[in-house]
């Protein structure tokens, strides 16, 4: 691995914590709402999983990381956004 790979991943790293705590954690988040999505019966459309999956991926980093840094929650808020613009719009998924 390059030097500047392994600056980057460092950095990542301080700042989201490991990334292995991190894909534990996110996938966790990830298994229990598809198991709860089935168990109801309800189905997403693509934008909406999206989104969520995106979601539980910043979950884990504020979990695991830095509560702190901005990013993450205005990441979360942006891909709320997106699907609720759509809704919103009427626009088909």
């Amino acid at each position: 691995m390059n030097t500047s790979t392994e600056t980057i991943l460092q950095e990542r790293g301080k700042r989201y914590g490991s990334f292995i705590d991190n894909a534990s954690t996110s996938q966790a988040l990830k298994r229990t709402m598809a198991d709860h999505l089935s168990k109801a019966g309800t189905q997403l459309a693509d934008d909406q999983w999206e989104a969520m999956e995106n979601i539980a991926q910043k979950l884990a980093r504020i979990i695991n990381g830095d509560p702190d840094y901005h990013d993450n929650w205005a990441d979360i808020a942006g891909y709320s956004k997106l699907v609720a613009d759509r809704l919103e719009t009427g626009e088909t998924k």
